[in-house]
């Protein structure tokens, strides 16, 4: 699973409180992500991770656990 890698990722691109970031919180909701720091937190996971995710895999990005879930089915280890 890649939880941590994606908290971490997420901590710093996002200014955020660790403690406020786990599998079930809301990007906008909890998280307070706008449209921009969604753009810039995909960045940095397509940099990251290597790879490039598709403009309706990020649509449905709600919670954490939907990158969690995308990073684990569609990039290798």
């Amino acid at each position: 699973m890649s939880f941590e890698t994606v908290k971490e990722i997420i901590i710093d691109t996002i200014n955020c409180d660790a403690d406020d970031i786990k599998m079930e919180s809301n990007l906008r909701d909890d998280l307070s992500i706008d449209s921009l720091d969604a753009t810039e937190l995909c960045m940095a996971l397509e940099e990251h991770y290597n790879t490039t995710i598709d403009e309706d895999a990020m649509v449905g990005f709600v919670k954490v656990s939907d990158i969690v879930e995308y990073i684990d089915k569609n990039v290798e280890a």
